[in-house]
């Protein structure tokens, strides 16, 4: 089982507010801590709002905080499906390296976790030839990078809710990549210095950065100022 359970997540795009929600999530997370059950969080959500590029280390930061979070409530590592996206420009030159760059740095951080991993709907622009591309990119970073919760992309997003011919199309892009590449994260290795591994660093350090300034400022303050998903929330909202 399952459940979305992210109070920054609600506080960002339900405005619910700050206090509150995180008392409830707290308790809800024993609940679930107890029962066995997976949690989701919603950092994916960050890179609709934000740049997935300039804001990647937003994303890293969030998902050390929900860490934390899931600890406390007595949540173990392999409860955590923490959340991330697929969501960079496709314009963007090396754009699928600074993804693959973002996947592996996620899953050697949180060796344990079941990563939750989103498909790309940000830049799906309708034309579902490129977007049946892009889902087999991402299908690609899924297996080469061990990401456990896969949420498939659709070729007609942007479009129309999905058909049933439209999800079977999407199930079989990943099946087939799933199946053609099942080892290839076994037989690779990333470049010493390389984009790859630069990228990575880059990310991390800013999201230590990014910590630190919460550890001074506070939580509340550091939403408030819109740092996380470019929104703004008011503590008392």
């Amino acid at each position: 089982d399952m459940m979305l359970n992210d109070a920054l997540y609600g506080i960002l795009f339900r405005d619910i507010n700050m206090k509150r929600t995180i008392v409830d999530q707290y308790f809800s997370r024993m609940i679930n801590a107890y029962a066995g059950v997976i949690i989701n969080t919603g950092e994916d959500n960050y890179l609709t709002t934000a740049d997935a590029f300039e804001a990647a280390h937003t994303v890293l930061a969030s998902e050390f905080i929900n860490e934390q979070f899931a600890l406390l409530a007595g949540l173990k590592e392999e409860q955590m499906g923490l959340g991330h996206a697929f969501e960079m420009n496709p314009e963007l030159e090396n754009g699928f390296l600074y993804e693959l760059a973002q996947a592996q740095m996620a899953r050697e951080i949180f060796p344990k976790a079941p990563l939750k991993y989103m498909p790309p709907t940000k830049f799906m622009t309708g034309n579902i030839f490129k977007g049946h591309i892009q889902d087999a990119l991402f299908n690609m970073i899924t297996i080469m990078t061990s990401q456990r919760i896969h949420l498939l992309g659709m070729l007609t997003e942007a479009i129309h809710t999905p058909f049933m011919a439209d999800r079977a199309l999407s199930i079989e892009n990943a099946q087939y990549i799933f199946k053609t590449m099942k080892s290839l994260n076994e037989e690779i290795e990333f470049k010493e210095g390389g984009i790859i591994e630069k990228r990575a660093n880059d990310v991390l350090n800013r999201a230590y950065n990014l910590l630190e300034e919460i550890e001074k400022q506070g939580l509340f303050e550091t939403i408030e100022k819109g740092i996380f998903a470019g929104i703004k929330r008011h503590v008392d909202g």
